[in-house]
């Protein structure tokens, strides 16, 4: 195998149209250890990306020594991407790991025992429940648990506590995914397949930096373009990401400006006849309304609003109106951009007009951006009902009520759920007093974190924080749970294309740490939870238990799993959901048949206003719906509510690095991705670095409306008037921080509020602003300054393998 972390995506097994992917199997053992030193091999999915890629973890003396990608997995056929390869197992076994629970003991976290931790959070919920009721509870989880550990929260936040305060990390990353999805086809559930980069005649992505998001799609992606009859490429990306490099088409728009660049596109689909009149008859509603709205958007509107060439939007459309295998993904170019599900709609609206959906090649993937977010959504851990329930529909409620055996009026759906920033809003009003914090670190990755660090330094908020590091967030909590990681516990979970994983447990936690699951079932026990009979509302004695129980609220619904169980995807594959007694092997696409879960009986959602977000109503949506069609929605583009100025003359985006996974919890202490990313950075076009006086490795301050951060500069490929920062870096690092990786101290208790000091964090400079209907961040739309604060004393250490690297002729 090749250093992966200067070839990132691996040696090449070139394949064409139609034929099955090679296989390439990746594997790293620890240092010095060879395959016959390995005790054993336990089955698992990696959990550092969306893509969900099928891995065995070796085991030696009790401890994970090792990884390897599953030959046999349809997935990834046995590849591993570097974060997988070198910060899975090495990213858990640092001498920082949390072993016993911490409490606020005169203002400083102290270790103590189980029974004291939980007795503390059981005392002041019972407390809070008998003064205020249910509302003065939130919960606030990630895409890192295991489905049966989000089904468990799902269960005792609505039918225990009965709150609608609860959501994930996922509204920051791919809320607008499961919104689009709704809107458009009636549910959530990705149409297409992985398989579908295999049989596509042409690729276009859309916001989605797939080399580095998804390191080993991307390499299946590489496999077709330098194979026998290769797809055609397009990629809309302010950067000039490897994407942009191979594509045929790039769109390097300005941020902010998608939904003009998709109501264009959609209109030169009308314009040119490329549309499918007999699937849009039969399997649609609203054309003529999509119709009217993009008239106005020809190539030269698109060309003046979004900073792109005519031509370009010809061309693009033109390939999507002519290739007769066409595969879509999205991500948080378009997700986390101003008109996020509008925009997401406009390119379900592109495979509805020319009918490209559940045939092979013919794929939509509105990507995710965790290994479980998919979980989370179909749990109910995000607010949502489980199972794709309609939390407006009365009968969804009376069926889970049936299925908990617990009184409907329990279950809260008397207003939408709860949205990430609504919760942390309410928190700063004081109507929230105890915020359950789980497997995330908002304190780095939400917006504006001046605001998001004093509201969790309230002293009027209780804080609960289970973790596996003591993180930026954990530092202002009155109680630290640590949990158990990827490989120390049991349980599945389900990839961006429905693929569902068993992942076993290979060693122990440290010290005393334990499950979420574990966690949240004691919490349940503690508190007396009960059904309406007097038994305990949650019976399961381990995941097993969470994960049958699972099946059952997933029958008859667009994610039945009622086929699988665990020992169906021991030994082998994963499966896709649904996956039922008559479709044994899962289902590989959906809407084979056109038909569309948009019945009111039946959809998630009765959809709504892409303008407002105000939502449709059960009242109006049987009067307009046109059952088992999917809709047409549309929405004409306006200018985001900030934009470049006198002051502020620059536009702002964030996102991610191959090196890295979110706030760098884990891969932050892996030796070789941390030396491969070490530290922040933002990248400057030549010109725009050139305007400020700025070389190559200069210390920039980056100012916004709501705060600053100073760091080295990158001059790099991306667009004029456009300035990049990776948002993985917090300060839990830095020597103002606390304790960091190498410090020698490994003690928990010496960490301090990272509030002080230089800041080098990204969501220092964002926007506090969500889309009406996703309630997703904003958080590539903000306008910033620059200015040269000093010379470096030589080039940023930004990667300069991805798109990252050094523009030509950049200096130093």
């Amino acid at each position: 195998m090749t250093d992966r972390i200067a070839d990132i995506w691996g040696e090449r097994t070139p394949h064409g149209s139609g034929q099955v992917w090679p296989e390439r199997v990746d594997q790293v053992l620890a240092e010095g250890l060879a395959d016959a030193d390995v005790d054993r091999w336990v089955q698992s999915a990696c959990v550092l990306c969306s893509n969900g890629c099928g891995c065995d973890i070796a085991v030696k003396d009790g401890k994970m020594v090792g990884i390897r990608g599953r030959g046999v997995d349809r997935v990834n056929r046995g590849r591993l991407g570097p974060k997988g390869l070198y910060g899975s197992w090495q990213g858990e076994e640092h001498r920082d790991r949390l072993t016993r629970p911490l409490i606020r003991v005169d203002g400083e976290l102290v270790e103590t025992d189980w029974d004291t931790a939980m007795g503390r959070i059981v005392e002041r919920s019972k407390e809070l429940l008998a003064s205020k009721g249910p509302l003065s509870h939130g919960f606030y989880t990630s895409g890192q648990l295991f489905l049966e550990e989000y089904y468990a929260l799902g269960i005792l936040g609505k039918a225990g506590i009965g709150t609608p305060h609860m959501d994930g990390n996922t509204r920051l990353c791919t809320a607008t995914a499961a919104a689009a999805l709704k809107e458009s086809f009636g549910a959530d559930g990705q149409p297409g397949s992985y398989t579908d980069v295999d049989e596509c005649s042409a690729v276009f992505l859309y916001g989605h930096n797939m080399a580095e998001t998804q390191t080993v799609l991307w390499a299946r992606v590489l496999d077709r373009l330098d194979g026998p009859n290769p797809p055609k490429l397009v990629c809309v990306d302010p950067r000039d990401t490897e994407v942009a490099r191979r594509a045929d088409v790039h769109l390097a728009v300005h941020p902010g400006t998608n939904l003009a660049l998709m109501n264009g596109l959609v209109r030169e689909l009308f314009a040119n006849g490329w549309i499918n009149e007999d699937y849009i008859s039969e399997h649609t509603a609203n054309v003529d309304q999509l119709r009217s709205v993009v008239e106005p958007w020809t190539p030269e509107k698109v060309a003046e609003t979004c900073g792109v060439q005519a031509a370009d939007v010809r061309r693009a459309a033109e390939i999507f109106g002519t290739e007769d295998r066409v595969l879509s993904t999205v991500l948080q170019g378009f997700y986390q951009s101003a008109h996020a599900t509008a925009s997401a709609c406009q390119v379900n609206n592109l495979h509805l007009l020319r009918g490209m959906l559940g045939r092979p090649g013919c794929g939509l993937l509105q990507m995710n951006g965790q290994p479980t977010a998919q979980n989370n959504r179909e749990c109910g851990a995000d607010g949502d009902l489980p199972g794709f329930r309609n939390w407006e529909n009365p009968r969804h409620v009376q069926e889970l009520a049936r299925l908990w055996n617990v009184d409907p009026g329990v279950i809260p759906h008397w207003a939408p759920p709860t949205h990430a920033l609504q919760i942390f809003r309410y928190v700063e009003q004081g109507s929230i007093a105890l915020l359950w914090i789980s497997a995330t670190n908002p304190a780095v990755s939400m917006p504006q974190l001046e605001r998001i660090r004093h509201i969790l330094d309230k002293d009027s908020l209780f804080l609960v924080v289970q973790d596996i590091y003591l993180t930026e967030t954990a530092q202002y909590a009155d109680v630290v749970l640590p949990c158990a990681a990827w490989g120390e516990k049991t349980g599945t979970f389900t990839n961006v294309d429905r693929t569902v994983h068993l992942s076993e447990k290979a060693v122990d936690p440290p010290g005393e740490a334990r499950s979420d699951l574990d966690v949240f079932l004691d919490y349940a026990r503690r508190m007396g939870f009960t059904d309406k009979d007097g038994q305990p509302l949650l019976d399961w004695s381990g995941p097993e238990d969470g994960f049958e129980a699972w099946k059952e609220c997933s029958r008859g619904r667009p994610c039945d799993y009622t086929g699988l169980s665990y020992d169906k995807l021991r030994g082998g594959s994963g499966i896709q959901w649904p996956c039922t007694e008559a479709q044994p092997g899962g289902t590989e696409r959906l809407y084979t048949d056109g038909e569309f879960p948009t019945a009111p009986e039946y959809c998630e959602s009765f959809g709504h206003d892409l303008l407002t977000g105000a939502t449709t109503g059960e009242t109006e949506y049987k009067a307009t719906v046109e059952p088992g069609k999917a809709w047409l929605k549309a929405l004409d583009y306006t200018p985001p509510h900030e934009e470049p100025d006198a002051d502020y003359p620059l536009r702002y985006t964030t996102g991610r690095t191959a090196y890295h996974f979110h706030t760098r919890t884990k891969t932050g202490r892996s030796r070789r991705l941390n030396a491969a990313a070490p530290e922040p950075w933002i990248e400057m076009s030549v010109e725009d670095a050139a305007r400020v006086g700025c070389q190559e490795g200069d210390i920039a301050r980056v100012t916004s409306r709501r705060g600053s951060l100073e760091v080295p500069v990158r001059i790099g490929d991306i667009r004029p008037g456009t300035v990049f920062a990776p948002f993985h870096y917090g300060y839990w690092d830095t020597s103002d921080g606390g304790a960091a990786a190498g410090s020698g101290t490994g003690d928990p208790a010496v960490v301090v509020k990272a509030d002080g000091g230089r800041h080098r964090a990204a969501n220092e400079l964002t926007i506090t602003e969500w889309d009406p209907v996703s309630k997703q961040p904003l958080f590539k739309n903000a306008a910033v300054r620059v200015e040269k604060l000093r010379s470096g004393d030589g080039p940023s250490k930004a990667p300069d393998t991805t798109a990252s690297r050094r523009a030509t002729g950049a200096r130093r």
